[in-house]
């Protein structure tokens, strides 16, 4: 089987794939004139306003919800593999896919929200690439072909990935225990127990609905991602004196790269992707959730997520590992470099655990599963919203009985399978989610622009409206040309006098 899915993953994953992506960031940054460098104060504002309503989530937690799909084990694991099997130069290139990627994240959130639905009078709003698709594109095979390929990609294939790392770390942490003989195979103590308790905590929270996974997001992610980073900073300052190298061999591997430019940008956007998930089409799911006064107004709150992930927390992984010097580079089955073990495998935590470890003796194995842990298990609690988003979008059509309650079934005995499955074939499971829904969003939003223009449109309204020091924005999509915003037109018709006098 693993086989089979690395040959597919060698298809999904090919050079175009990769530079469609940079080429989608690199697009989409040049029509908003780099907004992600331009309204980053902007985007900081909009974080810390907005309020939630029965119907909506908040910024925050719209902000929280999809960097709780964006941060998790790619920014531990998925950095020691970029780096393993890309050289240091594949930081350089999750860089770049995250500046230029912020770019894309504001075309595709701002998209979902032009194009959100309120699911019934008093009902929660959803929205994703499945909705903007239909509606802007006007092409529902294609709004269905997102749709199914999310719900199998989220509900089965990606949380294995979560799962599996969580399974890895805590082995590392607290030991394996006994091995088993089971129908999976024989396994370890660890493995059962782990994939155990993640199912029963998830199953918990996602019979809660939307509003108990918002909750939980918006009090974990900031939380052990700002430990983490502290972690982080705590282990440069203490071998600052090695931060210019550091650098220096990143940059430098980046054009002249140990394991061949095609290994360490390959290497370097896949997991970049991965992380920051920035074109792959799931953040928009939560970007939709979010009660706004203007849908450009969460492109940039999500736009400013991918930095967060990237050049935040994937930066401090890479900064660990590569000033501790506890990886290796692999190419094939030679190593470029090797620094341990050569049977420390890179798909997995295990190069951070060791890197803290190195410098702070007795906490790096226990920190790092604590931190995978969350990060992994509010990831997984985004992939469930982002499946259950598109069986709604499916069951507008058809009502199809039971299918919400056989996908909390099918994502937790996924997520028990991960957990107990090897990592590599974990990960190649995930590559592939995540190359299908990449393909089929980002050649989506490129068509939607050349349609009508939708994302810049809002940009541009929004933008004027900033200049003009109003206190409360509105968004007639009518007045800007753009079709079956049915949502917010109905807004816009609704609003009192007052609020379309302030333009």
């Amino acid at each position: 089987m693993e086989t089979w899915v690395n040959f597919l993953n060698g298809i999904i994953w090919s050079p175009v794939l990769i530079y469609l992506c940079l080429g989608a960031g690199l697009f989409y940054s040049i029509l908003t004139r780099f907004v992600q460098v331009r309204l980053f104060s902007e985007m900081w504002k909009l974080l810390l306003s907005g309020k939630s309503s029965e119907q909506g989530i908040s910024s925050f937690q719209a902000l929280t919800v999809s960097l709780s799909g964006r941060v998790g084990t790619g920014n531990i694991a998925g950095v020691a593999a970029a780096i393993g099997f890309g050289g240091p130069g594949a930081v350089f290139w999750m860089w770049l896919v995250a500046f230029l990627g912020a770019a894309t994240a504001y075309a595709e959130s701002t998209l979902a929200q032009i194009y959100k639905e309120e699911q019934e009078p008093g009902g929660q709003y959803r929205g994703g690439p499945a909705f903007y698709i239909e509606k802007a594109m006007g092409q529902k095979w294609y709004a269905w072909l997102f749709a199914v390929s999310t719900i199998v990609a989220c509900g089965f294939l990606l949380p294995g990935v979560q799962a599996n790392s969580i399974s890895m770390a805590a082995s590392m942490a607290f030991g394996s225990g006994d091995l088993i003989e089971t129908s999976f195979g024989v396994l370890s103590q660890a493995q059962i127990l782990t994939g155990t308790i993640v199912v029963l905590m998830l199953g918990f929270i996602i019979f809660g609905g939307v509003k108990r996974i918002a909750y939980v997001a918006q009090v974990v992610v900031p939380f052990m991602a700002l430990a983490y980073i502290l972690i982080a900073v705590v282990i440069v300052l203490l071998n600052v004196a090695e931060l210019p190298r550091i650098f220096g061999l990143i940059i430098g591997d980046a054009f002249t790269p140990m394991a061949g430019v095609g290994a360490a940008i390959g290497w370097g956007v896949k997991r970049g992707v991965y992380s920051n998930e920035a074109g792959q089409g799931t953040g928009p799911h939560a970007a939709a959730a979010a009660e706004v006064q203007h849908p450009a107004q969460q492109g940039l709150v999500q736009a400013f997520s991918v930095y967060f992930d990237t050049l935040f927390v994937c930066s401090a992984t890479a900064f660990m590992i590569l000033i501790t010097d506890t990886y290796n580079v692999q190419l094939g089955e030679a190593f470029l470099v090797q620094n341990i073990a050569a049977d420390i495998a890179a798909n997995g935590p295990s190069y951070t655990q060791m890197a803290i470890e190195s410098v702070m003796p007795g906490v790096g194995n226990p920190f790092v599963a604590v931190a995978l842990f969350f990060f992994s298990f509010t990831t997984i609690l985004a992939y469930y919203y982002i499946a259950e988003t598109n069986v709604a979008y499916i069951n507008r059509v058809f009502h199809i009985p039971g299918l919400d309650f056989g996908l909390k079934v099918v994502i937790l005995g996924a997520t028990f399978y991960g957990a107990v499955k090897t990592a590599n074939l974990a990960w190649a499971l995930g590559d592939v989610g995540v190359g299908v829904m990449a393909w089929l969003n980002i050649i989506g939003i490129i068509i939607i622009f050349f349609l009508s223009k939708p994302a810049i449109k809002a940009l541009k309204d929004y933008e004027s409206q900033r200049k003009q020091g109003v206190e409360h924005y509105v968004f007639d999509p009518v007045k800007l040309g753009i079709k079956k915003a049915d949502f917010w037109e109905k807004k816009h018709r609704e609003a009192p006098i007052s609020e379309h006098g302030e333009i």
